[in-house]
């Protein structure tokens, strides 16, 4: 069972949150809080496996929150979910520690995915969000990407536009194949090459 806490200022959208996660049967809300400090009080008391925090609160904001949280147990996995998926709040939340950041108005199934993949101890990022931590990623540094030992052509395909920044999508389309082939090939390139998500795959292919 995955333990989750959810902190969020908006009752409804904690009500929400909960229906959602209430619905599945393998994850557990063991609390609420709808502000940053009680949100660290909280996990230290609950020990949730996975804490959805939202960034804009009052008093203590989500990005201090996450930091106190971590610095007190730094197995819990902080999974942001916001409104705000500038630069302005995405660097601060990963820098304090945050596995992933999805935004408030993606599908409940990938607030769902997203639970499930922070408590396996994977990166749930928004695809809007991932797209530019890759652009920036690759925009930082010059060099082409490197060849691969032990991929086929076709992954080497795929994980030089995974380098360019290009979406699931976008790669589908230049590659002429479908959207789930792609995520399969992105899939095996992160095992083969030991990238736990897809921004450090992007780096990976750029020597990194």
């Amino acid at each position: 069972m995955i333990r989750v806490l959810l902190v969020d200022d908006q009752h409804l959208i904690r009500a929400g949150l909960r229906m959602l996660c209430d619905a599945q049967p393998d994850i557990e809300v063991v609390g609420e809080a709808d502000n940053g400090r009680d949100a660290v009080t909280l996990a230290a008391r609950l020990v949730p496996d996975v804490v959805v925090m939202d960034l804009r609160m009052p008093g203590v904001d989500g990005i201090t929150a996450t930091g106190r949280i971590l610095a007190d147990r730094p197995a819990t996995r902080v999974l942001v979910l916001t409104t705000f998926g500038d630069d302005d709040h995405l660097y601060p939340a990963l820098t304090a520690g945050a596995c992933g950041f999805l935004l408030k108005d993606a599908p409940p199934g990938d607030l769902v995915d997203g639970v499930r993949r922070a408590a396996a101890g994977g990166s749930p990022f928004s695809e809007e969000v991932l797209q530019r931590l890759v652009r920036r990623a690759v925009h930082a540094r010059a060099e082409p990407p490197r060849p691969v030992a032990g991929l086929t052509a076709r992954e080497q395909d795929v994980l030089t536009l995974v380098a360019e920044g290009l979406s699931n999508t976008e790669i589908a389309d230049r590659l002429h194949i479908g959207v789930t082939t792609v995520k399969t090939h992105i899939t095996s390139l992160m095992t083969k090459t030991d990238s736990p998500n897809r921004v450090r795959l992007a780096l990976f292919a750029r020597g990194g």
